[in-house]
């Protein structure tokens, strides 16, 4: 899935920091990608707002998930699929269900979901807040 250079993650997510939605997908990560895969953006940070706007992505109004891997980028359920399928094992089935879902239909109920994603599922006051442990995986 990453490749790693100097013991550094090149896949990096950049995720929306006061969704509560989007840092449990965070959290999800954290946990899961037992060999330091990803890295994180909050697209509110400095780094975030340069990678979407880099890919093309509005930061100023983004209701996409980005994923940035050796300089290739993934949105919406593309990069979940490929976040999924990254982390090995059963996360591949997941991935591969989705996958089988055609991607109009797949990004059309994401989109639905991200542009609903504070009325559904609430919103931070602050961007997440890494732990000392994790903080190296967190760009800023």
């Amino acid at each position: 899935m990453s490749t790693e250079h100097e013991g550094q993650a090149t896949t990096t997510v950049v995720f929306d920091g006061v969704c509560v939605l989007c840092n449990g997908w965070v959290h999800f990560l954290l946990r899961h990608d037992r060999h330091g895969r990803f890295r994180f953006a909050a697209m509110q940070a400095p780094a975030g707002r340069r990678l979407l706007g880099a890919h093309g992505l509005d930061p100023d109004d983004p209701v996409s998930f980005l994923l940035v891997e050796d300089g290739y980028a993934w949105t919406d359920t593309d990069a979940i699929v490929r976040v999924l399928s990254g982390l090995g094992g059963a996360w591949k089935i997941p991935s591969r269900a989705i996958a089988l879902c055609p991607r109009a239909l797949r990004d059309r109920l994401y989109r639905l979901g991200a542009r609903n994603r504070y009325r559904w599922f609430g919103r931070h006051e602050r961007c997440l807040m890494p732990t000392p442990e994790q903080a190296s995986r967190f760009l800023t």
